[in-house]
């Protein structure tokens, strides 16, 4: 029986959650998962760096082009909208 509570809770504030406006869904989605960051992978962050160094060799070597930080930023507000 305690299953049965257990979703039904959680089918609740699912559907509150999705009730919400985007950014706060957004917000609400960050906090959430910097919640589980003790559950994460601990080789994660790792890679993360590995990736980083990458990703700046190739702009730096010429073989990706940047995108300017206004452009992202309007194309994440809009999305945020």
């Amino acid at each position: 029986m305690h299953g049965k509570v257990m979703s039904t809770a959680l089918k609740k504030l699912e559907d509150d959650a999705l009730k919400l406006s985007a950014r706060s869904r957004a917000r609400l989605a960050e906090r959430l998962i910097m919640s589980l960051e003790e559950a994460i992978d601990p080789h994660a962050e790792q890679a993360w760096l590995d990736e980083i160094e990458r990703r700046s060799a190739e702009l730096k070597g010429g073989k990706l082009t940047g995108i300017p930080a206004r452009k992202v930023l309007k194309k994440a507000r809009a999305a945020l909208r």
